[in-house]
C-alpha cells in the first residue's frame, strides 16, 4: 500500500498520523485538540459544496479498524491537486452531516487548516477494493446502552459489521468493480448500487427492504467529484450495471451514509427495465386503486398531468375507483388561505379524459388552512376519482374538514352519516397530518366502503447508519395512534355486517412488516393486500436503494378474494411522474 514517500521532516515536525488520529471506534481520540505536522497524499478535491479534500497516510499500520484516510475542510476551493504530498496543521473535530439532531454519525475531519504542498505528481495510495465478499453481511452493532444505544464509542469490528467496516474505511481511497443499481439516478447527481448481488434481490433488479433488521449491507451512494456541468451524471434506473470501475474516497453524508465520492466513474449498461402494465378489470370486478400524485398542483407543467394521466389510463387500466393523495390547492404552495383543489381536479381529470380514459368524477372534502402538513401552503388531500359509467357514489351531506363522519345503521346495514366524510378528524392522532377521508360506494347494487389515507411521514426518523443502534423511529408513534384511529372505524362497520366490504388503501407512509400495519389489522377486521404478493414484489417506493413498501391496499373479511398488483412504473426510474408507485386490488364485491 506505500506508493508515496513519507512527507520529509524537512517540511516540519511529524505531527501524528491520520490513522492515529482516526483510532478505532467511530470518533477520534484527537476530537476537540489542534493537532500539527499531519501529512499525507491528496486523494481526492471537492470544490464545491463543503469544500476540501481527502488525504491519506502513505505508511499505513497493521491495524484493520483505524482508518488511513482523512477529509480536511477548507471552507474555500482547495489550493491542492490529486497527487500533492501535503502537511496539514488544525482543529481535529467530529463532523455531524445535518446536524446533532439528524442522529447521523459523525466524520472525523481537519477544520480551519493550514496546507503546505511538499511535492507534487505522487501516486495516490491504492485504492480498497470493496466487494460482496469483503462487507459483512451484519449490518451494525447494537448501541451501548449506558451510551444512551450510541455506537460510537465501541471498538469497530470491520469483519463483523458492515457499517463498521466502511467506517475503517472512511476517508479512504477505495474501489467497487461493476454493480447493479438498486437507487435510481436522483436530482441530485447520485445514485445507488449493491455490491452484495444476492442480497434480497427483488424481481426486477432492487434490493428489498423487508425487515428491520435485513438493512442490506451491500448498498453504497455514489456520487462524482467532478461537477455536473463539467461532467455529466449518468442516468441510470434499477436493474442497470454501472459497469467498470468506480473509485474515490469514501466519504459519509447527511443523505446517504456512506458514499463513494468518485473520482473515476464507471459507465451505466442499461438493464431494460420496463414500466409495469396491470391488467383491465373484468367487468364483475371492482378495481380500486391508490395513487400518491407527488404535490400535484395547476402550476405543474402540463406534462406532469399527462403522465400522471397516463399511468392511470394504460398502466393501471382505468381503475373504477383511484384514491389520490397529495393533491394540492389551486395555487399550489402559494399561502394565501386557497384550500379549494377544483382546478387541480378538472386539470388531471381532462389529461385522463385526453389519454383516452374514463370522464371521472371525484368526491373530497378540502382541508382547513395549513392544517394537514405537507408543503406549506400547499393544502394536500385525499381524493376519490371513480368512473361513473361503472360505479356510483352515495352522496350524504354533512361533511367537511372539522366535522367527523359516523357508522349509523340505515335499512339493517352500516351506512355514513356523512359521505364522503373524516374519520375522527378532532383526534390529536391527526395533528397536522390528512384525515382520512371515508366514502360509500356502490358497484352491481352491492355497497362498498372506501377509506383513503396519507398517514404521518417519516420525518425526524434517524437513518439506517444513525450513532444510535437500533435507530429511533419517533415519527411511528403518530401513524400508531392514526392506524388504531382507522382500525376502530372499520370495525364499527363490520360490527354491523361482518360482511361488510372495506377496502383501506393510501400512502401509510409505513412498511407491511411494521406495527403500524399490525395495528391497522388488529383483532383481523383487515388483511393486507400486498402481504400477499410474493416478498420480491413487495415495495412501492425506493429510498436509499432500499425497494420498500409505503402505500398499501388493506381489505376486511367481506372481501373473501381479491388479485392485487403492485404497479411498478415510478419509484425504480431515474425518470418519474411520482416517487410513489401505484396499488391496484381487484375484487367482486
Amino acid at each position: 500500500m506505500l506508493l508515496a514517500a513519507p512527507v520529509s521532516s524537512a517540511a516540519g515536525a511529524q505531527g501524528p498520523s491520520i490513522h492515529t488520529i482516526q483510532g478505532d471506534t467511530r470518533t477520534s481520540p484527537y476530537a476537540g485538540k489542534q493537532v500539527t505536522g499531519v501529512t499525507g497524499v491528496v486523494t481526492g478535491v471537492r470544490a464545491y459544496g463543503s469544500r476540501g479534500f481527502w488525504m491519506q497516510e502513505t505508511a499505513p499500520d497493521d491495524n484493520p479498524a483505524t482508518s488511513e484516510g482523512i477529509y480536511v475542510f477548507t471552507s474555500s476551493v482547495p489550493k491542492v491537486a490529486v497527487g500533492d504530498a501535503v502537511r496539514v496543521d488544525g482543529n481535529v473535530v467530529e463532523y455531524v452531516p445535518g446536524g446533532a439532531a439528524s442522529g447521523n454519525q459523525s466524520v472525523t475531519e481537519i477544520e480551519k487548516p493550514t496546507v503546505t504542498v511538499v511535492s507534487s505528481g505522487n501516486k495516490v495510495p491504492a485504492p480498497v477494493r470493496i466487494t460482496g465478499d469483503s462487507v459483512p453481511a451484519a449490518y451494525t452493532p447494537k448501541g451501548k446502552a449506558d451510551a444512551g444505544g450510541s455506537v460510537n464509542w465501541l471498538k469497530l469490528r470491520p469483519a463483523t459489521y458492515a457499517t463498521d467496516y466502511y467506517e475503517s474505511l472512511e476517508g479512504m481511497n477505495v474501489r467497487i468493480g461493476t454493480s447493479r443499481v438498486v437507487g435510481a439516478t436522483d436530482p441530485y447527481a447520485e445514485l445507488w448500487v449493491t455490491v452484495k448481488p444476492e442480497e434480497n434481490p427483488t424481481r426486477r433488479g432492487g434490493t428489498l427492504y423487508g425487515a428491520y433488521a435485513a438493512q442490506n449491507a451491500g448498498r453504497l451512494q455514489v456520487q462524482q467529484l467532478a461537477p455536473v456541468a463539467q461532467q455529466p451524471f449518468p442516468v441510470a434506473n434499477v436493474g442497470d450495471r454501472l459497469q467498470g470501475t468506480t473509485e474515490g474516497p469514501l466519504d459519509f453524508n447527511q443523505y446517504g451514509g456512506y458514499t463513494i465520492a468518485a473520482t473515476t466513474l464507471g459507465t451505466v449498461r442499461d438493464g431494460g427495465l420496463k414500466r409495469e402494465t396491470t391488467r383491465g378489470q373484468k367487468d364483475g370486478e371492482l378495481a380500486v386503486a391508490t395513487y400518491n400524485v407527488e404535490n400535484l398542483d395547476p402550476t405543474d407543467p402540463q406534462s406532469k398531468f399527462d403522465a400522471l394521466a397516463q399511468g392511470v389510463v394504460t398502466h393501471l387500466s382505468s381503475p373504477d375507483i383511484v384514491s389520490v393523495e397529495e393533491v394540492q390547492d389551486d395555487n399550489g404552495a402559494t399561502d394565501d388561505g386557497t384550500v379549494s383543489a377544483e382546478q387541480t381536479l378538472k386539470k388531471f381529470t381532462d389529461a385522463i379524459v385526453a389519454a383516452g380514459g374514463p370522464r371521472y368524477a371525484w368526491r373530497g372534502i378540502d382541508p382547513q388552512n395549513d392544517k394537514d402538513g405537507g408543503e406549506p401552503g400547499g393544502n394536500i388531500r385525499q381524493v376519490f376519482l371513480y368512473n361513473p359509467q361503472r360505479v356510483s357514489f352515495t352522496d350524504r351531506a354533512g361533511g367537511d374538514a372539522s366535522t367527523a363522519t359516523a357508522v349509523v345503521e340505515r335499512d339493517g346495514a352500516p351506512a355514513l352519516s356523512a359521505s364522503p366524510g373524516r374519520i375522527d378528524p378532532a383526534n390529536p392522532a391527526w395533528d397536522d397530518s390528512r384525515k382520512p377521508l371515508a366514502g360509500e360506494f356502490t358497484f352491481r347494487g352491492k355497497q362498498v366502503f372506501v377509506v383513503a389515507n396519507h398517514f404521518n411521514s417519516k420525518g425526524g426518523d434517524q437513518p439506517l447508519t444513525a450513532a444510535q443502534q437500533p435507530p429511533a423511529r419517533s415519527s411511528e408513534e403518530q401513524r400508531h395512534a392514526q392506524a388504531s384511529s382507522v382500525n376502530a372505524f372499520v370495525k364499527q362497520l363490520t360490527a354491523l355486517d361482518k360482511k361488510a366490504r372495506v377496502v383501506v388503501l393510501g400512502d401509510l407512509n409505513d412498511f407491511e412488516f411494521s406495527d403500524t400495519a399490525k395495528l391497522l389489522t388488529k383483532g383481523g377486521v383487515l388483511r393486507s393486500g400486498i402481504g400477499q404478493l410474493p416478498a420480491a414484489e413487495r415495495y412501492t417506493y425506493v429510498y436509499q436503494g432500499n425497494s420498500q413498501v409505503l402505500d398499501q391496499i388493506l381489505l376486511s373479511r367481506g372481501i373473501t378474494s381479491f388479485d392485487y398488483d403492485s404497479v411498478h412504473i415510478n419509484a425504480e426510474f431515474a425518470e418519474q411522474n411520482s416517487d410513489h408507485d401505484p396499488q391496484v386490488v381487484r375484487f367482486q364485491p
